[in-house]
């Protein structure tokens, strides 16, 4: 599927930065922008805001019949991401294997590369989450805890 330019360069807010909305009316935040609050409607005062970057897993799936263009990178995992500001974006997990993807694993935006057409065409980017390892989960799967050298004292 080719994509005009003008509609690549239009979408780099929302791809790029994350770039949502949040309604002073009723305090919500939206992603992808919107100009009109789905919830308080015309009398919303919407203004643009750029969302969070880290997030967690809400829910996810193994990929493995893909849509056009995405076939040499099956199986790949998708995931509803649950961002810090309770929005929900559907994103790509990258660089883990499904094993170690897990409801509520705490994940961070990169940004990537989507796609291109073809040699000639503009080449997409976008956003695409990571897990964030922390340092208590891997030093359970890592190494075992070291055990302290007995001290001796000269008495």
């Amino acid at each position: 599927m080719k994509h005009p330019l003008p509609l690549i360069w239009r979408m780099i807010p929302e791809k790029y930065y994350l770039m949502g909305s949040h309604c002073a009316t009723c305090k919500n935040d939206f992603f992808p922008f919107r100009q009109i609050c789905p919830n308080c409607r015309r009398l919303g005062k919407v203004s643009e805001k750029r969302m969070p970057t880290t997030g967690t897993v809400y829910s996810f799936t193994e990929v493995s019949a893909p849509p056009s263009g995405f076939e040499f990178e099956v199986p790949y995992p998708l995931a509803i991401i649950e961002l810090d500001n309770k929005v929900k974006i559907l994103a790509q997990i990258i660089d883990a294997p499904m094993e170690k993807i897990r409801i509520g694993s705490r994940v961070q935006m990169r940004f990537r590369r989507v796609g291109d057409d073809d040699e000639e065409s503009a080449i997409s980017y976008g956003y695409k989450f990571a897990l964030i390892e922390d340092a208590a989960s891997s030093a359970k799967t890592d190494k075992p805890a070291k055990t302290p050298k007995p001290t001796v004292s000269k008495g």
